[in-house]
């Protein structure tokens, strides 16, 4: 038997055994910013430390938990699926969860898109997606190698390294740089403040290319925008698109890059500028996907239709590791032929369309139509831009932008001051959970808070903003 009195706790233990992401691990072993919180169990939109404190999730888990925690709907789907097979390899195999999900999941995409590859993570989702955009143009009639992609600045992709290559954040990316591919990168669509110093966007229809490749200005004075975020892309695609396979975007809001949201037209300028290139479209909807802009996918909003769709995240509701690459028909035909053309897809996973996950996913889906319809998230969206106009007003706020339930709150100061970590630990005392990114305190609540519970989360918020 084990002698309790010598047992470490589990604070203690993690310190001894773990590498946690994202995280330096010399301030996490000697608790320089934070003691290590355990947490033992959650319950809707909060969870519960190991000494039973609550906190409310304000980020959804890593923006992964669409209803919260333990479900009753979801909760009930797992388990139904695991008194039956809980995994079964999906090469040369199918299944009824796999099979209905991507059928649920075809509904709700953009109406081009008729095919679901599955795969196990966000990161994962993205490979597929360069893999296929690169295959196809081998093998389509008329091929020829494309090798390079066309992506944005600030734009964050996940971290395997075709993810990491087709990304823009420098702190993350800068140290593998020797073992990436190279690609065209052009200017981050936000205007938050805008680069080249001008007044928020014209109408899209107003675009006009005038031949050049618009770099930022020194000029103080504002000038109209002329859309220099698309004439920098099509400056690029113009010159390149022989050689680009596909533009690669996080479709109205990028998210690590600091809840960057980018200009209302933008992605369907952007669209536009691939189809006259022909070019192929991929949109990264791994974090703006499932409700959280206000539509199933935030390329609806404008009516976007990609060749290639990438989802994870939220496609379990937070339960299991799931991801999906949707693709078009026509990307689909072009893997097509005899075994000994060897145009096969050569790509899979262990995980890959797990059943379990798969039947977490419906259950989700099911919620998420529901949801969106409701009056009351109409009203969980008012609260929640109303909390943010009050947030925008404080003097230590330099802005608050937001899509849907997607905030990033940015708090003046130098970043080595780590003012978003300092009020994020302020929060704690108050029984919040928020991860910020650099000086930005990143909102993205579960779709299922009640507007009373959003209200409560800006007060708490503005109370720490405060104080720091």
């Amino acid at each position: 038997m084990y002698n309790l009195a010598f047992m470490p706790s589990l604070a203690q233990l993690d310190r001894k055994v773990l590498w946690h992401p994202f995280t330096q691990q010399t301030e996490w072993e000697k608790g320089i910013h934070e003691d290590i919180l355990v947490i033992s169990r959650g319950r809707g939109a909060y969870l519960y430390d190991s000494k039973g404190k609550r906190y409310f999730d304000a980020v959804s888990s890593l923006w992964v938990n669409l209803f919260g925690h333990n479900e009753p709907s979801i909760d009930r789907a797992v388990e139904r699926q695991l008194k039956r097979v809980a995994h079964s390899t999906f090469l040369g195999l199918t299944h009824e969860p796999g099979i209905r999900l991507a059928k649920e999941l075809l509904a709700v995409a953009p109406k081009n898109l008729s095919r679901v590859f599955y795969s196990d993570n966000g990161s994962t989702a993205v490979e597929v997606a360069l893999k296929m955009a690169f295959q196809y143009h081998a093998q389509a009639p008329g091929g020829r190698t494309r090798s390079r992609f066309l992506t944005l600045k600030n734009s964050y992709h996940g971290d395997t390294l075709g993810a990491v290559s087709v990304g823009g954040i420098g702190l993350f990316h800068k140290k593998f740089r020797p073992l990436l591919f190279k690609n065209h990168t052009v200017m981050s669509p936000h205007c938050a403040p805008c680069p080249h110093n001008k007044r928020p966007p014209a109408r899209l229809e107003d675009y006009e290319y005038r031949g050049e490749d618009p770099r930022p200005g020194d000029s103080r004075e504002k000038t109209a925008c002329r859309w220099e975020c698309l004439g920098q892309a099509e400056a690029v695609l113009k010159k390149h698109s022989k050689e680009i396979a596909a533009t690669v975007v996080e479709p109205v809001v990028q998210g690590a890059g600091g809840m960057l949201t980018a200009p209302p037209g933008y992605l369907k300028g952007l669209s536009r500028l691939c189809r006259k290139y022909r070019v192929l479209l991929i949109v990264d909807e791994v974090a703006t996907g499932f409700g959280r802009t206000g539509k199933v996918f935030a390329c609806g909003l404008e009516d976007v239709l990609p060749d290639i769709l990438c989802a994870a995240k939220g496609i379990s509701g937070g339960y299991l590791p799931l991801a999906a690459t949707l693709a078009t028909e026509k990307i689909y035909n072009a893997f097509l032929g005899r075994y000994e053309d060897f145009k096969t897809f050569f790509h899979g996973h262990s995980y890959t369309g797990n059943p379990l996950a798969c039947s977490a996913g419906l259950a989700s889906l099911a919620l998420l139509k529901k949801r969106l319809k409701s009056a009351s998230f109409k009203g969980t969206l008012k609260a929640f831009r109303d909390g943010l106009a009050r947030l925008s007003r404080l003097p230590r706020v330099r802005q608050a932008r937001s899509a849907g339930l997607m905030a990033g709150v940015e708090i003046v100061g130098d970043e080595k001051e780590r003012a978003g970590k300092k009020i994020c630990m302020k929060l704690r005392e108050y029984g919040v959970l928020m991860r910020p990114l650099g000086n930005v305190l990143v909102l993205v609540p579960p779709l299922s808070s009640t507007s009373k519970e959003i209200g409560s989360l800006m007060d708490r918020v503005s109370h720490a903003i405060r104080e720091h």
